[in-house]
């Protein structure tokens, strides 16, 4: 098969789909790698790197979407690339629908084959191709707060970590998933103090294994979240429905009962946020301020570290890609489930449920379409 991998073109996304190392391993199994030109200059990969792996640079991304089988990408395709996508072509990437009315129906009106990373799942229901870029986000969400808490980013001026003899940061993370513990990992590494609030015990107790003494677990259903946020200078917001709209837990209202100069980053904000007075900012632009508090709402935070980000989600997707361009799609997907619920647009259908209840569109199985 043709595998095609365009420059992303998202404002500040400088991930790329394939590494060299990738591309080696799909040209040894006998297939044909299009890259466009400098695509994966950002992240550290050279032309001449791809070009020695077997990889044909291609010099204009509408040459890649005319002729390849499967489109690779990090991010959900723009209204740019959505016009060249293709009827039957296999679009491999981040969609995020939930949070896109226009893309569900540019991606529906193409009548490709739409996977999605972030709704695959494993034999434990785990995310395997969005955890590593869940980590990567939840680990930046500390590093973006306690900058953003700086004065001059118009902050609380507080050190998360504090100082000898004065006290930490107070730091609450809604959502004990991954974003959620590796959230936890930087922060308690920065000697804040940290509360995560889950609506699993189980989980909960989890965290407290890792982490001991250095978290304070919070079950949702009995924890004053209004109180909670009132008492905290930095909120993370990291919960997750995997393929559904993030839900609103921090309301207009909630807003004013925190401090003057707190911080929320909402992990979430891919997903719609799970802050009600979210919205979509860039790595250039990443704050703006609501009753005076500064909002981190970054959409593609892993961006700002294309070149972790991009090896940590090809070490996820390559096992998956290289199924999908061995066997094609069909084959691909009927034999592996947990693949199969990746399946979001099926040639004009929409196969995600989360997705078509939220837009309307009539809901087809994806076991329907493939013949599982």
């Amino acid at each position: 098969m043709k595998i095609g991998v365009p420059k992303e073109i998202k404002p500040q996304e400088n991930r790329i789909g394939l590494t060299p190392d990738s591309v080696k391993t799909l040209i040894s199994n006998g297939h044909k790698v299009l890259i466009e030109n400098n695509g994966g200059f950002e992240a550290g990969f050279e032309n001449e790197q791809y070009i020695k792996s077997g990889a044909q640079i291609v010099e204009k991304a509408e040459d890649i979407f005319n002729d390849a089988d499967i489109i690779v990408k990090v991010k959900e395709p723009l209204s740019n690339e959505i016009k060249m996508i293709k009827e039957n072509q296999i679009v491999f990437t981040y969609l995020h629908l939930a949070a896109a009315k226009e893309l569900t129906e540019g991606l529906v009106k193409s009548k490709s084959v739409c996977i999605a990373y972030e709704t695959v799942t494993d034999n434990d229901g785990r995310l395997p191709l969005l955890a590593p870029m869940s980590a990567v986000a939840g680990r930046m969400s500390i590093q973006a707060g306690a900058h953003s808490l700086e004065k001059h980013q118009k902050g609380r001026g507080l050190l998360l970590g504090g100082a000898p003899g004065i006290e930490p940061a107070n730091v609450v993370i809604l959502g004990g998933g991954v974003v959620g513990e590796n959230a936890a990992l930087i922060a308690t590494g920065m000697k804040s103090k940290v509360h995560i609030v889950d609506k699993s015990q189980k989980r909960l107790d989890q965290l407290k294994k890792i982490f001991g003494d250095q978290i304070i677990p919070e079950l949702s259903d009995n924890t004053d979240l209004k109180k909670l946020i009132s008492d905290c200078d930095l909120l993370i917001g990291g919960v997750l429905i995997p393929g559904a709209e993030a839900p609103k837990l921090v309301t207009k209202d909630m807003l004013k009962l925190m401090k003057r100069g707190s911080v929320i980053v909402d992990v979430a904000i891919d997903q719609g946020g799970c802050v009600e007075t979210s919205k979509p900012t860039t790595h250039a632009n990443p704050t703006y301020i609501v009753d005076d508090v500064v909002h981190y709402c970054v959409a593609n935070m892993p961006g700002g570290v294309p070149r972790t980000s991009t090896l940590a989600l090809n070490k996820a997707t390559i096992p998956f890609l290289s199924k999908l361009a061995d066997k094609g799609y069909e084959k691909a997907l009927r034999e592996d489930k947990n693949f199969l619920a990746g399946l979001n647009v099926f040639k004009g259908q929409v196969t995600y449920k989360a997705v078509a209840d939220i837009f309307g569109h009539k809901y087809t199985s994806p076991t329907e379409v493939i013949g599982a």
